[in-house]
């Protein structure tokens, strides 16, 4: 059976359309280039001289488009299944009789509640606790001081790292929050990450109708939208987060696994306020020209984290026919919703987020 447009799925078509696309300019290239954008998708430096300017763009839409598929659950059910027969095929007969899970798990499934006057609380199904990821033992030993003031911090690494949530103004928690003077610093984060959801929803209430069509990129959007709240509102120039109930975790307390997430989150921030100023005096030279103003791609970040990679492409070429440097703002764009993209997936993989992420789905559908 060949996959095609006609075939595709409606929510797999823009995502397969830029995948499609990269073939050609693959095949393409140069052995060598070949070569660096390998090396590029792992986050090496190419080693080709002269550099191909084009490679960067592309990896940002391979790696968009893999985003893409880890946030399916129909592919990564499949993924579980392939990875624990290849656990069990590499056990082989001889093998301990206590036999091997693979701890990984396909992203959350939304199902609504049966009556809108229900009053007990109907998370989103998963599977048994006992099978999710184990949380590291140091998430629940781990102290922090507190603040009258509050802010947040992410930070992405592997996907079995824990994530850190903060949230600045915040409006009202999507939920009673859980937290106590003495939880661990993931349920900080996971907390003020959640909280942020109705300031999100309030600016970006489109994210609501995603709930009906598209539930995992319904989920994905919202936490992304989050990430990027906290990131560009919650984080010090210390890079301390602040967060709900006025605690604050800083990064000389962070757990040294934690680290690297939230030491991510400070430089989506901080690459965020970069990309605006960058902007703004962009806009005001073409102005001074009389020339047309692209939109901000802020703007365009935020659109790819709702409708996912690939709705932006239409709209790009309608503008401009494929000028070089208009991709080459595209491509930035796509690798900057990439990050935080790979941030809300990593951190949603921890058991800590799963046993709450039901949470997201009532915000989404207004049961809060």
């Amino acid at each position: 059976m060949q996959l095609s447009g006609d075939n595709c799925p409606p929510a797999f078509i823009a995502f397969l359309s830029v995948w499609a696309n990269t073939v050609p300019e693959i095949q393409n290239l140069a052995p060598e280039h070949q070569h660096d954008l390998a090396r590029i998708i792992c986050s090496l430096p190419p080693l080709a001289q002269p550099t191909n300017p084009n490679l960067s763009r592309i990896a940002a839409d391979l790696r968009a488009v893999a985003i893409e598929i880890s946030q399916r659950r129909s592919f990564q059910e499949r993924y579980g299944g392939d990875l624990q027969a290849a656990i069990d095929a590499g056990e082989g007969p001889s093998a301990p009789t206590r036999k091997v899970r693979a701890s990984f798990q396909p992203p959350p499934a939304y199902d609504p509640s049966p009556s809108p006057t229900t009053t007990s609380p109907h998370p989103s199904p998963r599977s048994d606790p006992g099978d999710l990821p184990q949380a590291p033992s140091y998430a629940h030993t781990h102290t922090r001081t507190t603040s009258t003031t509050s802010n947040g911090y992410l930070s992405p690494a592997a996907s079995n790292t824990e994530f850190i949530d903060p949230k600045s103004p915040i409006s009202r928690p999507p939920s009673p929050s859980i937290l106590t003077p003495h939880s661990p610093a993931i349920e900080l984060i996971r907390e003020t990450l959640y909280a942020s959801l109705a300031d999100v929803l309030e600016r970006q209430p489109s994210i609501r109708h995603l709930l009906a069509v598209d539930p995992p990129r319904a989920y994905f959007a919202a936490v992304s939208f989050a990430i990027l709240e906290v990131a560009t509102t919650c984080v010090t120039n210390d890079g301390d987060v602040l967060g709900v109930l006025g605690q604050t975790l800083t990064l000389a307390e962070c757990p040294r696994q934690l680290k690297p997430f939230m030491i991510e989150l400070a430089s989506i921030g901080n690459a965020a306020r970069e990309m605006e100023e960058q902007d703004d005096e962009d806009a005001m030279r073409l102005a001074a020209r009389g020339e047309d103003i692209p939109p901000p791609r802020l703007e365009r970040v935020r659109y790819m984290l709702e409708k996912g990679v690939g709705h932006h492409v239409r709209n790009e070429r309608e503008r401009e026919e494929g000028g070089g440097g208009r991709r080459s703002v595209e491509g930035r764009a796509v690798a900057f919703a990439n990050r935080v993209n790979g941030l809300a997936l990593g951190l949603t993989r921890l058991r800590a987020f799963r046993e709450r992420q039901g949470e997201v789905f009532k915000v989404l559908s207004g049961e809060y």
